[in-house]
């Protein structure tokens, strides 16, 4: 409660902070990046008094994006983890896609991804423009003491120069014994444009810190029908029994914990050649406009990225089953440092003058990796040769691109990474098509060759290079509210972890075909948002997802007295049952497994109240429904979801 009264008076300081401000600030020129993926603004943030222009670009790429205000779906404009993620049954704890998605990238990758969804990325960054001063506050608060709140504020401090400031809070003690959640994540962007326009200066920083128990799972999967565990508390664990947690919104203790710490910096810096013009507005009033045809550019980039597990009191039957090792019972831990600095120098032509989104890139990327274990060290370098050919059409009905990577020296020579896409918006009918091709070759990343801890360390010299070809046509329509994409996979030499701490290869080549829909059908105020997901293993894939997975959201919608968007609905999520990967806590990885199926009970169910009046909104939710009358669903062998939990969120912006 006296963390909800603080937020509250950030809020109230925030709101009077910004109205002491009073100039209006003009947007910068266009340039930078953007993403191939399209993003739906449902609201473009225009109230009776203020009224405000904000887009952001991703790094590379041209498209422009508007912020998503939309009050429909929770996972994505509030919590920021998808819906088709699987989590080990608390806010904040390991993640992963349960619709198929390797990793298509080349090059060095050391291998720790099970909080990707929740982080920050060079990847995910936003370079922001607009013409007033923007801030938004986010807090929610739940069941257990769950909270999470964030801020962003973003401005232009001239027209040529924008900086853009990210803060998210995660804290999420959770139902049973030792899994409290606690993560950081800062992210800092900012661009600069010369008074001539020609130089470019565009910065990236993000610092993610995550902290997460690890209690390995409920000792039995009974126990959740027995009335004497009413209180999950007090199941037993595998992890972690004995020991004592003590943790708040901004303190916490956990003694069986992962820990990651990631941090990026980025700074890339351009200048170009190209034909200035001062176009004459009125009598008072000239603009210049330039536009390159030429540009240099050079990209620095510095990574570090920490990994760390430690148990102080471990339990000698979980490691000894599960691990193997001669257990003495003293602390466990593990740890992987990974230091990585990148120099990447670029040539780019733009032949039509005026669209910067008709280019040509050719660079070279040089990059020293050094690598800090518990008994040992690392170096190496790679150097890559990169192209790509970019023609968005003015009229915005084209866009086809083809790219290539290549490493011709170093660790991980032989890897390459090749693609093309070809995109047409046909009508407001048939809205957009898309067909892309891409293929990769990899070396497997890095926890999968090596691991160290403190009771073993072992190397696997048998990996060969993956080799995964992803072919994908797609559609999607505003008009009738549709997308869908088709996904054929061929994958060779795929790698995974066989158990808690071996790594393998599939044995042979195999296929994998993915269906993806999503659909919102309406009539009148009531609306149905259905998501559809169909995959097919053919071959030995050694890989575990469900035949099909599905959400629907069923909901009344309305607009009340002007100003209110009422959302009312239920929720629920569903997926057949598999073999659901298992998961390793001392190497933080997910596990292939074959011996214990998860299924759903009964559908995830969750009810809800939604709203927005002008720029603030509102989440009311009462999740886990279906353990009022079923058995907690499963996430991954003996990692139940949470009961039945309240939730409220709060999301609210303000413009000067």
């Amino acid at each position: 409660m006296r963390s909800f009264i603080l937020i509250c008076c950030l809020l109230f300081g925030v709101q009077q902070l910004h109205a002491q401000i009073s100039n209006r600030l003009n947007s910068f020129g266009s340039g930078g990046g953007g993403s191939s993926k399209m993003t739906r603004d449902t609201a473009k943030h225009t109230h009776d008094v203020d009224t405000i222009t904000i887009t952001y670009r991703h790094l590379g790429e041209p498209t422009d994006f508007r912020l998503d205000s939309s009050i429909a779906d929770f996972n994505g404009s509030f919590l920021r983890l998808p819906a088709n993620y699987v989590f080990l049954g608390n806010n904040g704890s390991p993640a992963r896609s349960i619709t198929f998605a390797p990793r298509m990238q080349s090059g060095f990758d050391a291998g720790f991804h099970s909080f990707d969804a929740y982080g920050f990325s060079h990847e995910n960054a936003r370079i922001y423009n607009s013409n007033r001063p923007y801030t938004e506050m986010l807090y929610m608060v739940g069941s257990q003491k769950e909270q999470q709140l964030g801020v962003m504020h973003t401005q232009n401090r001239t027209d040529r120069f924008n900086f853009g400031f990210e803060y998210q809070k995660i804290y999420a003690p959770g139902y049973f014994r030792a899994q409290t959640a606690a993560h950081d994540i800062y992210r800092l962007t900012s661009r600069f444009i010369s008074k001539n326009q020609r130089y470019n200066a565009t910065l990236s920083y993000f610092y993610n810190k995550d902290q997460n128990g690890e209690n390995g799972g409920i000792k039995r999967e009974e126990d959740l029908t027995n009335s004497r565990y009413k209180q999950r508390q007090t199941l037993d664990v595998n992890l972690g029994n004995s020991a004592t947690t003590t943790s708040s919104l901004f303190s916490t203790t956990i003694p069986v914990k992962t820990a990651y710490g990631r941090s990026g910096f980025l700074l890339m810096q351009s200048y170009d050649w190209g034909k200035g013009d001062t176009i004459h507005v009125n009598d008072t009033t000239d603009y210049y406009k330039f536009d390159p045809l030429f540009r240099v550019q050079y990209t620095f980039k510095y990574s570090n990225d920490d990994y760390r597990f430690t148990d102080g009191q471990p339990d000698t039957t979980f490691y000894t089953k599960h691990y193997g090792w001669a257990f003495n019972g003293d602390t466990v831990a593990a740890r992987h440092n990974w230091r990585t600095l990148s120099n990447d120098f670029s040539l780019i032509q733009f032949p039509i003058r005026g669209n910067l989104a008709h280019f040509i890139n050719v660079g070279a990327r040089y990059d020293n990796i050094s690598g800090t274990f518990l008994d040992s060290k690392i170096s190496f370098n790679n150097l890559a040769l990169h192209g790509e050919y970019r023609n968005k059409t003015r009229n915005k009905l084209w866009d086809f691109s083809a790219k290539g990577e290549f490493y011709v020296a170093g660790q991980n020579i032989g890897d390459y990474n090749v693609s093309g896409m070809l995109s047409r918006y046909l009508n407001e009918t048939l809205g957009n098509i898309h067909l892309s091709f891409s293929n990769v070759n990899r070396e497997a990343s890095y926890v999968y060759k090596y691991f160290s801890s403190t009771y073993d360390s072992w190397y696997n010299s048998t990996l060969g290079k993956e080799n995964i070809t992803q072919l994908q046509f797609a559609a999607d329509n505003r008009k009738l509210k549709y997308n869908f994409a088709v996904n054929y996979f061929i994958i060779g030499n795929y790698t995974y972890f066989k158990d808690y701490y071996q790594s393998a290869q599939a044995p042979a080549v195999f296929n994998l075909l993915q269906v993806i829909v999503s659909k919102h059908f309406r009539a009148g105020h009531y609306n149905w948002y259905a998501d559809f997901a169909f995959q097919q293993v053919h071959g030995d894939g050694r890989i575990n997802i469900p035949t099909l997975w599905t959400r629907h959201r069923l909901a009344y919608e309305n607009r009340l007295f002007n100003n209110l968007n009422l959302m009312i609905g239920i929720e629920a999520k569903y997926n057949t049952s598999y073999y659901a990967d298992d998961y390793s806590p001392v190497t933080g990885q997910f596990v292939y497994q074959t011996t214990q199926k998860v299924q759903y009970y009964f559908p995830d169910l969750a009810a809800y109240v939604h709203f927005r009046i002008k720029s603030f909104s509102a989440f009311i939710r009462g999740e886990n429904l279906n353990t009022f009358f079923s058995k907690n669903n499963f996430a991954a062998p003996l990692y139940p979801y949470n009961n039945f939990s309240f939730r409220l969120g709060i999301r609210w912006w303000f413009i000067n």
